[in-house]
C-alpha cells in the first residue's frame, strides 16, 4: 500500500519485538469518550513518573486490551519505561508482550485512526495474518494492540505520525 487519498497507512510489515516494561492507567470508555477522556491521562502518568524520579523510555501509547465498539473499550494509556516499575492504586506496572507484530504507520490527525486501523485489519485478512486475540463478551480481547503516538508534542495534530502495532500469532 502507498499513501494516497484512499489509503492512510504505509504497507504493513511483520516485526518481532522484545517484551517492554511499561506503566499504564487502565480505563473503560466508549468510542465517543476516547478522544476527550484519555489524552489527559498521559500528562497524569508523566507527572507520576516524574514524582518518582523516572522518565518514559519512549513515546506515549494507547493499548486496547478489550475492543467492544458498541459498548465499552478497555484502554491502557501508557509509556514504556527502561526497567519494571511497581504501580499503585491508579498506575499499573506492566509489560508489553514480546512477539511478532504487524506494524504500519499512519500520518495525520488521530481522528483518522479508526479508518487506518480498519485498513490494517483488512490488509491482514487479505494476507492471512492471524491476530493474538480471543472473543470477550460482545467484543474481542487482544493480547497487544497498540497505537504509538510518535509526534504527540506537535501542535498541529494533522502532522502526527502514529505507529499501529498489533500482536500476531
Amino acid at each position: 500500500m502507498s499513501t494516497t487519498a484512499e489509503t492512510t497507512i504505509t504497507t504493513p510489515r511483520l516485526e518481532t519485538r522484545p517484551a517492554q516494561p511499561c506503566v499504564v492507567i487502565r480505563s473503560r470508555v466508549t468510542m465517543a469518550q476516547l478522544p476527550t477522556d484519555l489524552p489527559p491521562l498521559h500528562g497524569e502518568l508523566a507527572d507520576w513518573l516524574g514524582q518518582r524520579g523516572l522518565a518514559p523510555s519512549g513515546p506515549p501509547f494507547f493499548r486496547y486490551p478489550v475492543i467492544d465498539m458498541e459498548g465499552l473499550l478497555t484502554v491502557d494509556v501508557g509509556f514504556p519505561v527502561a526497567t519494571p516499575v511497581e504501580g499503585d492504586d491508579r498506575v499499573l506496572g506492566d509489560t508489553i508482550a514480546a512477539g511478532p507484530y504487524l506494524v504500519a504507520m499512519y500520518h495525520g490527525h488521530p481522528q483518522g485512526l479508526e479508518r487506518a486501523t480498519g485498513e490494517l485489519l483488512d490488509w491482514a485478512d487479505a494476507h492471512g495474518v492471524t491476530w493474538d486475540k480471543q472473543p470477550e463478551g460482545r467484543g474481542e480481547a487482544w493480547r497487544s494492540r497498540i497505537e504509538w503516538y510518535l509526534d504527540d508534542n506537535r501542535p498541529d495534530m494533522n502532522t502526527w505520525d502514529t505507529e499501529l502495532a498489533f500482536l500476531t500469532r
